[in-house]
């Protein structure tokens, strides 16, 4: 928000951090830049606005009303730059999304280079977040939308679209396993299997279904890292267990083969489109949804 004033900007990051290091660490600024700033603010409104105690700081009343003004004026000022885009159309444009670290590589980027050819006023800021923080980031007003993984439910979020994503066998096109439509989970006890490591959300449905049809998955390798595991298939190691979305660049491409892990236990993986409820989006925004839509429908 560049029109705000600096005060406010780093106001608003010491109080959500509560820390000027940690607020520093976040806007690139000198700490010792934004602690006068917020000092001068102090002088200027002539109340304390933060506690300092060892811990950190902590907002004092008067440091609440104010922060509260301060998303409220927030939300007013993107309401305006909504409408002002708006009144633009389609030949210029904003909207930042929240997206997973899964997501960086892909469907999405293919699709927002194909954007940038067709609508090139348009700017996307892309933000790569953990799922778990995003529906919070959305509320106070960081994004426009997000594409989150199995969202928990927050009253104040709309679920546009979404869609499950299978989890699969990934192999190289000439591996037997490729000819299959569809395969159950014990051909992993069969094939050397490399699969993925914590903290990646993958290994938990992988070890529900250990549990549930007692096989033993052949392992040869593990990873932390979706790349890793995709590298070491491509280098013939083996076989990797991933979801589709993992796989998605290398399986258009024709590097990579994928067939779903057919079991009625297995957990899905649910990516979803999610959009602040009262948020009011623009034209930009609109778009950018849409166009995500479609191509869940026509891909997914």
């Amino acid at each position: 928000m560049p029109v705000f004033s600096r005060f406010l900007r780093y106001f608003m990051a010491v109080a959500q951090h509560g820390s000027i290091r940690k607020a520093s660490d976040e806007l690139h600024i000198a700490a010792s830049a934004i602690d006068r700033q917020v000092l001068q603010g102090e002088k200027i409104l002539g109340t304390q606005l933060f506690e300092r105690l060892p811990s950190g700081l902590r907002l004092t009343t008067a440091g609440e009303l104010l922060l509260t003004s301060c998303r409220r004026w927030s939300r007013d000022l993107n309401a305006l730059q909504t409408q002002l885009d708006n009144l633009k159309g389609l030949r210029q444009g904003a909207t930042d999304i929240l997206i997973p670290d899964a997501l960086t590589k892909g469907f999405l980027p293919t699709l927002l280079g194909k954007l940038r050819q067709t609508h090139p006023g348009i700017m996307v800021s892309v933000h790569v977040r953990k799922s778990h923080d995003m529906g919070e980031l959305l509320v106070k007003g960081h994004a426009d939308f997000a594409l989150m993984f199995n969202p928990g439910h927050m009253r104040e979020l709309t679920v546009r679209t979404h869609k499950e994503i299978p989890l699969g066998f990934v192999c190289l096109p000439s591996h037997e396993i490729a000819t299959l439509a569809e395969a159950r989970f014990s051909l992993a006890a069969e094939y050397p299997m490399i699969i993925p490591a914590p903290p990646l959300a993958l290994w938990r449905p992988i070890g529900v279904l250990e549990a549930e049809t007692g096989v033993k998955v052949a392992t040869v390798a593990k990873a932390d890292n979706i790349q890793m595991i995709k590298s070491m298939v491509l280098e013939g190691a083996g076989v990797g267990i991933l979801s589709y979305l993992d796989a998605y660049d290398e399986v258009q491409k024709g590097q990579l083969a994928f067939t779903p892990i057919v079991n009625r236990k297995l957990p899905p993986l649910t990516l979803a489109l999610c959009v602040d409820r009262s948020r009011q989006l623009s034209t930009a925004a609109r778009f950018i949804i849409t166009e995500i839509e479609n191509f869940f429908a026509e891909q997914f």
